[in-house]
């Protein structure tokens, strides 16, 4: 994908959050049954729980760091909050 489509691009998540990086492996993210993708939108009443999370990957040596950032929270023009630990 260009990098000037990347949704974590122009969400200002690489950049502001994380310095680039490439993608090694798999990762799903769901909210009762509906996954979580790049771009996508969600309203408050349907992450108000914890996400389900499972994380690929064939080495069980090593460890992962998972970061989820809420790009918009308060408000997309005031992201303030983006890194608040919700869960």
């Amino acid at each position: 994908m260009p990098r000037d489509r990347d949704p974590l691009v122009v969400g200002r998540v690489i950049g502001d959050v994380l310095d680039a990086f490439n993608r090694s492996i798999t990762l799903r993210v769901t909210y009762s049954s509906r996954d979580v993708n790049n771009g996508c939108e969600f309203r408050p009443s349907q992450v108000v729980n914890q996400p389900r999370v499972e994380i690929g990957g064939d080495d069980l040596r090593t460890f992962y760091t998972l970061v989820m950032v809420d790009p918009d929270a308060p408000s997309p023009s005031d992201p303030s909050l983006r890194e608040y630990l919700h869960w």
